[in-house]
């Protein structure tokens, strides 16, 4: 009798044993990772409990952005959400650290084409910080985490900050896959110093275009008063390349649409197309825009034209226009013949802005809207020990989502507006551009921020942070309640594509906006992936035209006699080809509860006690 009440007294010890040990359930006792409360401090605690037990002291991630050079905190953003968990971690004596790598590209379709491209080796970076339009591409490939979970846990305590419409961007098939970065609207641009040559007063014209009653018509007269009247070269100058996304606000500006939610495909509106082309046609033809524009090239013909003296009247442009006027050598100075860049007050007295006229009467004002997006990889903690363990794994990827919340913070969001000119994704962050202490703190850069980060912004916010930048981006945040976004889906990119190149026949003479919609057609019939995800409606309008005489008269003035209509020999671009299946991703905690497990097993234990002292 006597070993087996020495094995009862064993149960009955580890009876009391197992309760203190499996109190953490998932801290230390467990080797599953902890969960997320939605208290940031907590769970980063938690995690970093977890990671020294497991004998990790260093936590390695790369993050991948892109952008123009204003746009520094897509990446330094990740660095400081990694600083704010590596401080709670030495308050709390933990001996955990995040090494963050950056890795950063200008042109944000190639940094795309490189994640895609190193995803394959497994190469690519932990965060990915571009284009909401890519979320589906990504998600159908299976290369993005579903965040669905933890962005839930963090709703009250984070997220409902977060403007709506961009907060719905970051889904896809009712999932969350990312968190919104940053946004812009983009304006129209009026040249000031070109209005007062025509006489023309833009005071309330802002209200005009709101109300509708200054719509696409009315942009094509003042342009080519201005161009008649020798005030500037150009009427309108717009974006080159890639229809997307500036250019689609025609179709919206006419009423249209690009996607059916019933259908979940994308929509040919060809009565809004047809307007769009025949709006570039007339504009083109009365030589108000140049022919070639969609190869212009940025630095030397696009901005230089935009700020340049007689340049043009209207511009297509982003709010982050404004910074980057500021930063970059595009205006060349008549005094002294040097380029450098504008300073906050030239581009001030330079410029007037308004929302997207609406397409003609009837017909709405629209800006639109291309946010940011933080993205964690779905192969996120890869470089680091016991990464093939799914708990290990699991904790990795809950640090990389805490990361992001850390670089979600108001101040952080708000510097990057200021220096981007980029219009805030929170509320809180919003606040901040209003509050002038905290304005002056951020000139002086005495903000809890490392010092890699400040000094990878210190001259961007000695250039940007100025009280006309701050006041210009407070003024552009109406313009968010007439966004518009393109539709999140996979094949967008490829139809955007054919829209430039239907732009591009129209406005060189190639094609009739007739032929150009037959182009679209006959592109997207042929086309495997488009052919089944893309419908067309409506039909071409008869007889529409933007203004009834759209070619300028030959003897009219002599500004019209001496312009010669300029012609260029057709290029058609390749598209890029991005193969999607239509796969979605879904990943669930499963598995038996290790807290019923725990009572179970001590049901046993007591059970077994029992019957042992029995006898």
């Amino acid at each position: 009798m006597r070993p087996k009440r020495i094995l009862a007294a064993m149960l009955l010890v580890a009876l009391f044993i197992l309760p203190a040990a499996s109190a953490g359930l998932g801290i230390i006792a467990s080797s599953a990772a902890p969960g997320l409360t939605g208290d940031f401090r907590t769970d980063v605690v938690n995690l970093g409990k977890y990671l020294e037990g497991k004998g990790v002291n260093e936590v390695k991630f790369s993050v991948m952005a892109a952008g123009d050079p204003n746009s520094v905190l897509r990446m330094y953003g990740i660095v400081e959400g990694a600083a704010k968990i590596n401080k709670i971690w030495e308050e709390e004596g933990i001996n955990v650290r995040i090494k963050i790598d950056t890795i950063w590209e200008p042109d944000f379709k190639k940094q795309f084409d490189n994640f895609v491209a190193q995803y394959e080796l497994g190469q690519n970076g932990d965060f990915f910080v571009n284009s909401y339009v890519y979320i589906a591409t990504l998600v159908n490939d299976d290369r993005l985490l579903d965040i669905t979970d933890w962005v839930k846990a963090y709703w009250d305590t984070v997220f409902s900050d977060f403007y709506k419409p961009l907060m719905e961007a970051a889904q896809y098939k009712g999932k969350y896959y990312a968190i919104p970065q940053d946004t812009e609207a983009r304006p129209l641009y009026i040249r000031k110093d070109v209005a007062a040559c025509m006489g023309w007063n833009l005071e309330g014209l802002d209200e005009k275009v709101k109300a509708g009653e200054f719509t696409w018509k009315d942009v094509y007269m003042k342009a080519k008063e201005a161009v008649d009247k020798r005030c500037s070269k150009w009427g309108l100058i717009h974006r080159k390349g890639s229809a997307h996304p500036d250019l689609i606000q025609f179709i919206f500006a006419f009423g249209g649409t690009l996607y059916n939610p019933q259908t979940g495909k994308l929509v040919v509106d060809r009565e809004a197309v047809y307007k769009w082309l025949a709006t570039e046609k007339a504009f083109a033809d009365a030589n108000l825009l140049p022919r070639d524009i969609l190869e212009w090239d940025w630095a030397t013909q696009i901005h230089p034209t935009i700020v340049g003296e007689k340049g043009t009247l209207f511009d297509i442009g982003g709010t982050w226009y404004w910074t980057e006027w500021q930063t970059k050598d595009y205006y060349q100075d008549p005094k002294t013949g040097e380029k450098r860049p504008l300073t906050p007050q030239e581009v001030q007295e330079k410029f007037y802005y308004t929302l997207f006229p609406a397409g003609e009467p009837g017909k709405d004002p629209v800006t639109l809207s291309q946010p940011f997006m933080w993205m964690i990889a779905a192969n996120a903690g890869k470089d680091n020990p016991g990464y093939d363990d799914p708990e290990m794994r699991d904790a990795y990827q809950k640090l990389a989502f805490l990361i992001v919340v850390g670089a979600s913070d108001p101040e952080i969001n708000a510097i990057h507006s200021i220096i981007s000119a980029h219009v805030p994704v929170r509320k809180a962050a919003a606040a901040l551009l209003e509050d002038e202490q905290w304005i002056q703190k951020l000139r002086s850069l005495d903000l809890d921020l490392t010092e890699e980060t400040k000094n990878a912004i210190r001259e961007i916010v000695a250039k940007t942070a100025d009280p006309i930048n701050i006041k210009f981006l407070a003024s552009v945040s109406y313009m968010l309640d007439y966004t518009k976004l393109a539709p999140s889906h996979p094949y967008y990119s490829k139809l955007a594509g054919v829209f430039k190149d239907a732009v591009d026949r129209v406005l060189k003479g190639q094609s009739s906006p007739e032929d150009a919609i037959k182009y679209i057609e006959n592109k997207v019939k042929a086309d495997p992936d488009l052919r089944g995800n893309v419908e067309f409606k409506g039909t071409i309008p008869k007889g529409w035209k933007l203004v009834e005489e759209t070619k300028p008269a030959e003897t009219k003035t002599e500004a019209q006699q001496t312009q010669a209509q300029e012609t260029q020999q057709a290029t058609e671009q390749a598209q890029e080809t991005m193969e999607e299946t239509a796969t979605g991703q879904a990943e669930e905690e499963g598995g038996f509860p290790t807290a019923l497990l725990a009572i179970v097993v001590i049901i046993v234990i007591a059970a077994a006690a029992y019957f042992l002292l029995r006898k």
